[in-house]
């Protein structure tokens, strides 16, 4: 039996969450995938880029814009503590620039990504309107990341306390990026995208169930 490109950059991904989840819940390999988180974000951001076929310009347009929009709105947000709240970043997501690991570009193109392409799915007219459901989605999505990144030290709050801004930040952020994913002309279909919103997200909600 042949498989196709996507059909095994998706089983990948599959496999990719499935092995992390273990791993994190594990006493006796814990360490070691807290120290892999990085380069297991780099994998799925690889057979991303393998996946999405027909790779113009605009699309990378996306990819670095959301990069470095990304980066800028953390360092912005870890150095004057008014977008998200009161936060700094552990160990887990691996080197840091100016107190910001490099990788978190990564992961907000990802989440983007994920989100845009699977929403793009229930054929809503309204970018706009996409948008809003988008960002809505990835907001609920972040109260189940939130005590994982917290618990394996992705991130840790000021006094323990997560505020509400953090997730006013995170759709108002969402939105705007969302918007400039719908708006920019390059393809928004890949089952791929959609396996791994569904497949992160499930990864976070069985994390949370299973650490308690």
């Amino acid at each position: 039996m042949k498989f196709s490109r996507v059909q095994i950059c998706g089983l990948l991904i599959f496999i990719l969450y499935l092995v992390c989840f273990f791993g994190l819940i594990s006493s006796t390999y814990l360490n070691l995938f807290e120290k892999l988180v990085p380069i297991h974000l780099l994998a799925v951001f690889v057979l991303i880029l393998i996946s999405h076929s027909h790779k113009n310009q605009e699309f990378w347009k996306f990819i670095v814009t959301t990069y470095i929009a990304g980066f800028v709105i953390e360092l912005l947000g870890v150095h004057t503590g008014v977008i998200f709240g009161n936060y700094t970043y552990g160990y887990t997501l691996g080197f840091k620039l100016a107190e910001i690991p490099v990788i978190i570009g990564v992961n907000w193109i990802l989440m983007i990504y994920s989100t845009g392409v699977f929403i793009k799915e229930f054929n809503i007219r309204s970018r706009m309107l996409r948008s809003i459901v988008g960002a809505g989605i990835l907001t609920i999505v972040d109260f189940f990341i939130e005590p994982v990144a917290v618990r394996h030290d992705y991130w840790s709050w000021a006094d323990f306390d997560i505020p509400i801004q953090n997730s006013l930040a995170w759709f108002v952020f969402s939105f705007i990026m969302l918007f400039m994913f719908y708006n920019l002309r390059f393809k928004k279909t890949n089952p791929v995208g959609s396996i791994l919103f569904v497949v992160q997200a499930l990864f976070f909600l069985a994390l949370n169930i299973a650490l308690g």
